[in-house]
């Protein structure tokens, strides 16, 4: 997302002397992605933020499949995955391949005894229950129901939840994660058709800077370990900041539907997009107004990728027995469709009420033990 935004004190002049009250200098860093080449921003720290203490242990996170090719498709109830209080521990990866790792989590706690660092992948938090505070070294960011959080990898976070009733879809990226390349005109900016616009985002603010030295816990993800640093400064030190390259949120309430005479396929959904998966988000619309539209999904063949659908809130129109929080998993190599009888039923409504977030990948996704504990076991019988 190709966005200036400033916070805090900075020099007129990059890569220049900035000193502090005393008279020493602050410690300047580049916060950038693919090389020297991608976005990136400039901050400014109170205080060298290459300050290691110690390197302490080590923790495998690589998910293991215990179905490696998938054939059938497959309804996850993704509630019953259970409460736990650290965060870090309560993202279950449940779908994943070299690309992407699909996780549920139901953190009951607040981030107050560490910080964290994704240096493999972007994330992407969709906020289905609870609301709170996500804290970087770049500013804060207040979400609540429906939030989408894209956090670049390594943005060092923590998050302050205001209650103990927490759900969050989390997606990792190990390619970056951008608003889709046809919304934005050739100097970046969101274009007249696309289905949200600058404006919706909701940007850092509120920077706090902390000038404390002492022992600080640095979680970080590199290469599905996490490794345990001690840092000798707080890493919310930073007195200003300016650039391209910084979290932010968009709330799903906000992306406007594009619809038609009939029915429209899935890509006007979509949200984000990397070059190996893409995000979708479908919203309350209006149906399709031809007078002989048939509203309900045709039967398609995913032939190129898997199909995730994160069932939030409302009708869906197309699938029967669907609850909140349910995981739809339509694999690449054979079609898929409307449940009987939904197809017919739904000739005739004008609009949907549903709320769901969908990724589809470009390889075939593998599942975790994570996720066969609440896999129903007879969703691919569904169509009978």
């Amino acid at each position: 997302m190709p966005l200036y935004h400033r916070l805090g004190k900075i020099p007129s002049k990059r890569h220049t002397i900035f000193k502090k009250a005393d008279g020493s200098l602050h410690h300047e860093q580049l916060f950038g992605t693919i090389g020297f080449d991608g976005m990136s921003s400039l901050m400014y720290h109170l205080h060298r933020p290459t300050m290691v203490k110690e390197v302490g242990i080590t923790e495998a996170l690589s998910p293991k499949a215990v179905v490696s090719h998938n054939i059938k498709s497959r309804l996850l109830k993704g509630f019953q995955v259970q409460p736990e209080e650290d965060y870090l521990e309560s993202r279950k990866i449940v779908l994943f391949n070299s690309d992407v790792n699909v996780a549920l989590a139901a953190p009951t706690k607040s981030m107050t005894s560490y910080f964290y660092k994704n240096a493999d992948a972007d994330e992407l938090l969709f906020v289905h229950k609870g609301s709170g505070t996500l804290k970087t070294l770049l500013g804060e960011i207040p979400f609540e129901y429906g939030d989408y959080l894209l956090i670049p990898r390594g943005m060092i976070y923590q998050i302050d939840f205001d209650s103990v009733d927490n759900r969050l879809l989390v997606t990792e990226s190990f390619s970056p994660i951008y608003t889709p390349k046809r919304y934005r005109n050739w100097f970046g900016q969101h274009l007249e058709h696309s289905p949200f616009c600058e404006r919706d985002f909701k940007l850092p603010q509120n920077l706090q800077t902390h000038d404390e030295q002492g022992e600080f816990m640095m979680k970080v993800k590199k290469q599905g370990q996490l490794h345990h640093l001690v840092y000798a400064s707080h890493p919310f030190d930073v007195v200003g900041w300016d650039g391209y390259n910084f979290p932010y949120g968009f709330s799903i309430h906000n992306f406007e539907p594009i619809t038609g005479r009939v029915h429209q396929p899935p890509p006007v959904h979509q949200t984000f997009e990397t070059n190996t998966f893409v995000v979708c988000s479908f919203v309350p619309r209006l149906y399709d107004y031809h007078p002989e539209a048939i509203p309900a999904p045709y039967n398609h063949s995913n032939i190129d990728s898997d199909e995730v659908l994160y069932y939030v809130e409302g009708d869906f129109m197309s699938r029967k027995n669907i609850d909140k929080g349910y995981i739809s998993l339509h694999p690449a190599g054979i079609p898929h469709g409307p449940h009987p009888g939904t197809y017919e039923a739904s000739i005739g409504k004008s609009k949907t009420e549903e709320l769901a977030v969908m990724i589809d990948t470009f390889k075939p996704l593998q599942l975790t033990q994570a996720a066969m504990d609440i896999d129903d076991g007879k969703y691919y019988q569904s169509w009978l």
